[in-house]
């Protein structure tokens, strides 16, 4: 991240970040801000940056930016009735020919069709070229509605994050360690390419190069919104803050030793790494940028040459998104249930990976509530932030 230089002007930037299931959350503070402007309010945000399926939720904001109550209005169609099959393959014909291709090819050694996918995503395409118009953002973009689009990617080649975005005039293309931007028209590969999530869904073959999720190896998740020219930044979170734990070195008393953690355990935490951590990473140093800030000369400030304070609030949910996944777990379709059973993720210790690939009505509902409560009641912070009135 590099908040260096001047915005072009006062910018306001949406940020959502990736979580598969989880951004049913973001949809929820979407409906909460719809909540406190008028009917025909146009989209807030001018720079709309998403990850993952963040990026998805940031393409369905930026489609609709003429009218932030039909915007939301979209979404919630989609979020409120999902189900598994919208997003992966859970018959068992389905599920089985994945699993047969994906033992053929990386366990057997066998030759045809590669894969290092263990679930069949094509729903989830067939899902977006139905609901996304993407020719409407060159629209609003030109009409001034925004200013630009990001959505990030993983280059599985060069190991380094890609921010594809859309603007509506030429912002230079940067260049930084592991993370650069490419100025391009936004489509559908790219969406698919974001919220490709590593050995769970196929990477995308683009340009040429074979991109993954934008979640990974992201080191500043803040650096499209700033590039693009934002001086403020709505985060939309999908992780509970938790406070503080016990005092290192004083455990609580354990009778027996813990079981091993299972497969499902180990694929939460490493999803967590993937969508979380860098975030709250880039937002501490975000925060110590600002500070420095404040200490430099008053002819220094908003120049090239100076440190460009960003105001950032971030919006993220007031429980634990694993528990709420772990009272629905039973909402899975049977095969699909049953096909990750043994990995642990249908028990109450798998309930981590399961917050992710839950995308069950009853799950992204109680999460939408949950975003929408949470929303209203920052409801004076959002007011302010905004600029509202």
């Amino acid at each position: 991240m590099s908040p260096f230089g001047p915005a072009a002007k006062d910018n306001l930037a949406l940020l959502l970040s990736g979580g598969g299931s989880r951004a049913a959350y973001q949809v929820g503070v979407l409906a909460g801000l719809r909540e406190l402007t008028a009917p025909g309010t146009p989209n807030p945000f001018p720079i709309v940056c998403g990850t993952s399926a963040g990026a998805i939720n940031a393409l369905a904001l930026a489609t609709h930016a003429g009218d932030l109550h039909a915007a939301v209005d979209s979404m919630l169609d989609v979020w409120a009735g999902f189900r598994s099959h919208h997003v992966m393959r859970t018959d068992w014909p389905g599920l089985l020919a994945q699993a047969w291709r994906w033992s053929r090819t990386n366990l057997l050694g066998g030759s045809g069709e590669m894969t290092t996918a263990l679930l069949d995503n094509r729903p989830l395409r067939e899902l977006l070229d139905q609901h996304m118009r993407f020719g409407c953002i060159e629209e609003a973009l030109q009409a001034g509605l925004l200013r630009a689009v990001s959505v990030s990617a993983f280059d599985y080649h060069s190991s380094q994050s890609v921010y594809f975005y859309q603007s509506r005039s030429r912002i230079t293309p940067w260049r930084r360690h592991r993370r650069i931007g490419v100025q391009t028209r936004l489509g559908l590969d790219h969406l698919m390419a974001s919220a490709a999530i590593p050995l769970l869904f196929p990477p995308v073959l683009l340009n040429r190069r074979w991109y993954g999720d934008g979640a990974v190896r992201q080191q500043s998740p803040l650096s499209p919104a700033l590039h693009l020219g934002a001086s403020r930044v709505l985060v939309i979170g999908v992780t509970h803050r938790v406070g503080s734990g016990p005092a290192a070195g004083q455990p609580g008393p354990v009778i027996k030793p813990p079981p091993p953690p299972s497969l499902a355990q180990l694929g939460g935490h490493l999803l967590h790494s993937t969508f979380i951590d860098n975030l709250e990473t880039d937002l501490e140093q975000l925060e110590r940028m600002n500070f420095l800030a404040s200490y430099q000369p008053l002819g220094m400030r908003n120049t090239s040459e100076g440190l460009r304070h960003v105001d950032v609030l971030v919006i993220s949910p007031s429980e634990p998104l694993d528990v709420i996944a772990a009272r629905h777990r039973n909402a899975l379709p049977a095969g699909l249930r049953l096909f990750l059973r043994g990995s642990g993720a249908t028990r109450s210790s798998g309930s981590d990976l399961l917050s992710y690939l839950l995308f069950e009505a009853e799950y992204c509902n109680e999460l939408i509530e949950l975003g929408r409560r949470d929303a209203l009641a920052r409801a004076s912070d959002l007011r302010n932030f905004l600029r509202l009135g």
